[in-house]
């Protein structure tokens, strides 16, 4: 489905977005693997490589918008026009009640979380409108559409960051640029991991009580991610897919 085509993953050495990665060099694509932890990256690349498929890695920190730069003419150089896009930065910080966090707190979720997703995609989008259109798909959390106790500034940004992604899809669509968001809820990876035991729970704890009974498997997410970005999803545009085992319908 995708060979020969170029998919880009910001934050694709953990998680969703390691997960992302994967899948999309099974289902044939170069895969730009980027993320700050450049151990981590050499892996994934080496593991989709070592499957098959071709990847390479590419250091990135999303909060920098030289880095962005630097990783869009990099990944371009290399592999040639980018068709599609996934975007994973978030930053989770202790679980606590909005009147304990400082501004530095918010500070920093919202460098990561809403400015990391607003520069990926202005380049992003930058690079598509020179090269034909594109798919690109931001990755949220079911707190972009509801709110969490003890997690304030993490659901404001999420909810900012879905404001960008159906903005932007509006603006972009009649150039060939499509533009979607995935919203996961629960999903046992070393963020929800780390949130969690803020909160006292571990991330499988928080999914017992999703209908479906169990926290989502980070390959779970990562095929809607893929699906979005494929011919099949051509007329879903400012979507904000949701996949989080019932726990918004309940």
């Amino acid at each position: 489905m995708f060979k020969d085509k170029t998919a880009l993953v910001i934050g694709a050495t953990s998680g969703i977005g390691e997960a992302t990665a994967r899948e999309f060099g099974r289902e044939g694509a170069r895969v730009v693997v980027a993320g700050r932890r450049a151990d981590r990256g050499e892996a994934v690349a080496s593991g989709i490589r070592e499957a098959g498929g071709e990847a390479i890695f590419i250091r990135c920190d999303a909060a920098e918008e030289q880095s962005i730069v630097e990783l869009i003419g990099a990944a371009s150089d290399r592999c040639g026009r980018i068709e599609f896009a996934v975007n994973t930065p978030a930053k989770e910080m202790p679980a606590g009640r909005l009147a304990d966090k400082t501004a530095a707190d918010f500070d920093e979720a919202f460098a990561v979380s809403v400015r990391g997703i607003f520069l990926a995609m202005k380049y992003e989008i930058q690079h598509m409108l020179a090269h034909g259109g594109g798919a690109i798909v931001n990755v949220g959390s079911t707190a972009s559409h509801s709110a969490f106790p003890t997690a304030a500034i993490y659901t404001a940004a999420k909810h900012a960051m879905l404001g960008l992604t159906k903005a932007a899809s509006l603006e972009y669509i009649k150039d060939g640029v499509r533009i979607n968001a995935v919203a996961p809820g629960p999903v046992v990876t070393e963020m929800l991991e780390r949130f969690m035991s803020s909160a006292g729970v571990t991330a499988e704890q928080a999914g017992s009580s999703t209908p479906i009974g169990r926290s989502g498997r980070p390959e779970e997410i990562a095929k809607a991610i893929v699906w979005m970005c494929s011919p099949a999803a051509s007329y879903v545009v400012g979507h904000s897919l949701i996949v989080d085992g019932g726990s918004t319908v309940a």
